[in-house]
């Protein structure tokens, strides 16, 4: 789901980075306007969580893999525009320290997952999410948050001159679709979950209790460090959809990283290089997000 450099024309990573930039302060000011200081320690363990789940691809179809994008899960637990602040703070830390997704095309994956990625997956909770149509509601935010992104980078790669057959438009859009209904499974399980484990946590909006801010955070070091054995190394359905157009050599690294691909590469153990590097990023992610909750929290008091 991550667009790498290479792949979009310059006029559209530039117009989209110009556009996802004042978006993103947006949401900033608008977070500020009912944020707590409380909240901080939730934006940390979520950005954790979500940044460990979409370390793990699993199937969707014949070699191809998908992986949550937890756009839906932010949204539901944070409020909308937390959470796609939150999204935005994963995405530059994917970017600029684990080579996955572009820098140059940073604001198209910021637009794409953490802001209309949010919002598609924020508003069947806000229309039908009250009563017995809250399951449905939740399972339709994760299907939407997908579907939406999904689309979006598919005419961004159409707007930057790709040529995409029909079929292989078809084949994608079948792979995103099971993706997109995986997601909402997943979205729906987690919320239950939490919902199960602290009774009206995620209804009451609540800043989080220890115990449900220690199982989040657990949660996030064992994807990391044991999620990883059964993850799918088949490419996601982005990178499938790349080998299917011929374009995957496209795809560039402007900056080297230590921590590429994910990957601790002084270790021998594949496991361990993968562990450490996972790690490492929930560290980066929660202490990103918590450094984000306390600068709103600072200029909300301001």
């Amino acid at each position: 789901m991550h667009i790498p450099d290479g792949f979009l024309s310059a006029p559209v990573w530039a117009g989209l980075d110009a556009a996802a930039a004042p978006a993103v302060a947006y949401l900033v000011h608008r977070a500020q306007r009912s944020f707590d200081e409380a909240k901080t320690p939730l934006l940390g363990v979520m950005g954790a969580f979500v940044f460990a789940a979409q370390m793990i691809n699993f199937p969707v179809g014949v070699g191809t893999s998908g992986h949550l994008v937890g756009a839906a899960l932010l949204a539901i637990m944070l409020g909308p525009a937390a959470a796609a602040v939150v999204m935005t703070a994963i995405l530059a830390v994917q970017a600029l320290v684990f080579q996955d997704g572009g820098i140059l095309a940073l604001g198209a994956n910021v637009i794409n997952m953490a802001i209309v990625g949010v919002v598609a997956g924020y508003l069947p909770v806000q229309l039908w999410g009250a009563g017995p149509r809250r399951n449905p509601a939740i399972f339709l935010g994760g299907f939407f948050s997908v579907l939406a992104s999904a689309i979006l980078a598919l005419a961004q790669l159409l707007a930057s001159g790709i040529a995409m057959p029909a079929p292989v438009v078809g084949i994608s859009l079948g792979l995103f679709l099971v993706s997109a209904l995986l997601e909402g499974a997943i979205t729906l399980t987690v919320v239950r979950a939490l919902e199960s484990f602290s009774p009206g946590f995620v209804r009451r909006s609540s800043f989080g209790t220890p115990s449900v801010l220690a199982a989040l955070g657990l949660s996030a070091v064992l994807l990391a460090v044991v999620g990883v054995l059964f993850a799918s190394t088949h490419p996601d359905g982005l990178e499938r959809l790349a080998q299917n157009l011929g374009i995957s050599s496209h795809a560039k690294a402007l900056l080297a990283t230590p921590l590429a691909d994910y990957d601790v590469g002084f270790f021998r153990s594949p496991w361990l290089r993968k562990a450490t590097a996972g790690l490492a990023g929930v560290a980066l992610i929660y202490g990103a997000c918590v450094l984000v909750g306390r600068a709103i929290s600072k200029n909300r008091s301001a």
